[in-house]
């Protein structure tokens, strides 16, 4: 079995590319670093490092393996704080990973609020990253749970999902703009208007795109004039008047009095969000919060 303590001489060593400062670093002499380094390339049957001169650097497959020993120290530090706070009598911490509709939905807020009232002394650390990130982060257990715009595969071995919401689009427009007057919205009305897209990362981003491309499809486009990092922003410069944007339902609460929102039938599209986890559960904790997450829902978004 591999030591954690020789993981770390090889992490400290691959990050400084010098086996004298890696030494220097870790508090000890430089002969038995070396010596550490070299049990473990004997150990595992690979070259880790290209030996030079003046520095060392990782080979291709030291490359592939320092990324592993990072994910088996960070979860090895993170095992050693649970084993800590559980001999504190806590019952352990949450650590919940997101994309941003998961707060502007409320479905996170609402799960919190929960958890939080039932548990006021459990610690939870939220990290906000991509649905690829995260499906990473519940592989390797450094999450416990994930909020995320695209589900796991249905032949993941590891992980589940369930959606939790699903989210009509509707069309954000100025309060001055004809259109906010109009009692339905046709294709035809959005000829040649102004348009804020949602940049890449945005909840509507992808259906921003597939709004766009109904509408060449119906024989004109919207002049795309600016991009919003995320979809409050988008409200906001639909606010100023600069254009029209796609933005969820559940922001209604969220939307300025500057900003109308109009129901678009003739393109149904929503935005999703799925919870997802490990198929194995390690703490009572995690089995109670997914129980609270899959129970929140946002009234009249699914």
């Amino acid at each position: 079995m591999l030591d954690l303590r020789q993981l770390h001489y090889f992490v400290t060593v691959a990050e400084t590319e010098h086996v004298g400062r890696a030494a220097e670093a870790l508090h000890i002499s430089q002969s038995p670093l070396s010596r550490r380094i070299a049990e473990l390339e004997k150990r595992l049957g690979c070259v880790l490092f290209e030996r030079g001169r003046q520095r060392i650097r990782l080979t291709a497959d030291g490359e592939v393996f320092l990324g592993e020993a990072r994910a088996l120290l960070r979860h090895a530090e993170r095992l050693e704080s649970l084993g800590q706070r559980l001999g504190r009598g806590e019952t352990g911490g949450l650590c919940l990973g997101y994309v941003g509709h998961a707060l502007h939905a409320g479905v996170l807020p609402r799960a919190l609020r929960s958890i939080r009232r039932d548990r006021p002394d459990v610690h939870i650390a939220l990290y906000d990253q991509s649905a690829a990130d995260q499906l990473e982060g519940l592989r390797r257990r450094s999450l416990d749970m994930a909020l995320v715009d695209a589900p796991p595969e249905d032949e993941d071995p590891l992980l589940e999902s369930a959606l939790v919401l699903e989210d009509p689009l509707m069309l954000a427009v100025p309060a001055q703009h004809p259109l906010a007057e109009r009692e339905d919205v046709l294709p035809a009305d959005v000829d040649g208007q102004s348009w804020i897209t949602v940049a890449d990362g945005g909840p509507a981003g992808n259906d921003s795109d597939k709004f766009l491309a109904s509408c060449v499809e119906a024989g004109f486009t919207p002049t795309v004039r600016t991009s919003a990092p995320e979809p409050l922003a988008a409200l906001g410069l639909v606010a100023s008047g600069l254009g029209l944007a796609l933005i969820q339902r559940s922001m209604r609460d969220s939307t300025p009095s500057e900003v109308t929102l109009r129901e678009i039938p003739w393109f149904p599209s929503s935005v999703r969000l799925w919870a997802a986890w490990h198929h194995v559960d390690l703490r009572p904790l995690v089995t109670e919060f997914r129980r609270t997450l899959l129970g929140s829902s946002v009234p009249g978004s699914r």
